[in-house]
């Protein structure tokens, strides 16, 4: 991707450079494009909830932005001998609803014929272009709250290979199908500097990109992020993403996770900040949990530390119960995330 031209357009606000979740095109002094895409293999069985899963997601990058969605493009890989064409029609439908509860219209969209179906959508949205969000941008001082759980990637992975039970289903499919629609309207009430949606990298992988954006450092309290309360368990049986790994080999050097347990035999303990309970967990864990991939996951936003708790309110009256502070940005020479 280094070899590729960079743009020198003006009007380009928001382009590759910095990972960000979405581009930002000026049209005018008072109006911006937001523009993204977002597709992927099927986590659920059904193919109406993947359909809306899928949808969720892409238009995530859109709000995690600051921006509105306006118009939406299916994008399907389709097997077409492996599969009815009645299957297709319940996955577009879920996404449409998605669309359609977003405010957006969905316009269209192009299928191609593949060995492995594939769906989820290209998402135009507006915002000002001076209002957006970035996912770099965190100020020393700052309070990070994160607005949904933990845990999806190891969730849906033990679903596959029936190391859970098929009751987490319906808890999940909540969290994958919620907009973050409300989330984003709270972070933008209380002057969020930075943004990001926790999606493939896992938490500490976007919040790296958080930290590398600004050349600061984020320290993490372990005991304050919300995860799934079966998610350690799966843990200890050996459930992962080939994306944790991936996650891992590239947080290696730039994640410290320092010991929070008193009791001093190096297991750090970490609950849950929800209704769930689970019990302390292990570094190991805890690490796992926290490099793992999500799907559509929740907001993390960096924000002025006097409006966290009053953001923290709303979020909760709202969509967004199991949202958290879940540590502050810190000055550093180095970008850096040091959980404890």
């Amino acid at each position: 991707m280094s070899n590729i031209p960079k743009s020198t357009d003006a009007n380009l606000l928001v382009g590759t450079e910095t990972s960000d979740d979405a581009g930002i095109y000026r049209l005018s002094d008072e109006l911006a494009l937001v523009n993204t895409v977002d597709y992927f293999t099927p986590i659920v069985d059904e193919p109406y909830t993947f359909g809306a899963i899928a949808a969720t997601n892409s238009l995530s990058d859109v709000y995690s932005m600051g921006g509105t969605p306006k118009t939406a493009l299916n994008i399907t890989c389709w097997p077409k001998t492996d599969l009815e064409l009645s299957v297709l029609g319940e996955i577009i439908r879920g996404g449409t609803d998605k669309v359609l509860e977003a405010g957006a219209a969905l316009v269209g969209g192009h299928t191609v014929d593949a060995p492995e179906l594939m769906y989820g959508l290209a998402v135009t949205g507006v915002v000002h272009p001076q209002q957006f969000v970035r996912n770099y941008g965190a100020q020393p001082g700052d309070a990070l709250i994160l607005t949904k759980k933990l845990g999806i990637g190891i969730l849906t992975t033990g679903l596959k290979f029936n190391k859970v039970g098929d009751e987490v289903l319906p808890k999940i499919v909540e969290s994958m199908t919620r907009l973050n629609a409300y989330a984003a309207k709270v972070m933008l009430k209380y002057g969020a500097h930075a943004c990001t949606d926790v999606t493939g990298y896992g938490l500490l992988g976007h919040g790296m990109e958080m930290a590398e954006g600004n050349n600061v450092a984020l320290k993490i309290d372990s005991r304050a992020v919300p995860f799934f309360a079966e998610a350690p368990e799966l843990v200890e049986k050996d459930t992962y993403t080939q994306a944790y790994l991936a996650n891992m080999a590239f947080l290696a050097d730039k994640v410290t996770f320092h010991s929070v347990d008193e009791d001093g035999d190096g297991q750090a303990l970490a609950r849950q900040t929800a209704d769930d309970f689970c019990e302390p967990v292990s570094v190991d864990a805890m690490r796992h949990i926290f490099m793992e991939a999500e799907t559509s996951g929740g907001l993390l936003f960096a924000l002025p530390a006097e409006h966290a708790d009053a953001a923290l309110a709303e979020l909760h009256a709202g969509d967004c119960p199991e949202a958290a502070i879940i540590g502050e940005v810190i000055a550093a020479e180095t970008a850096h995330i040091n959980v404890f």
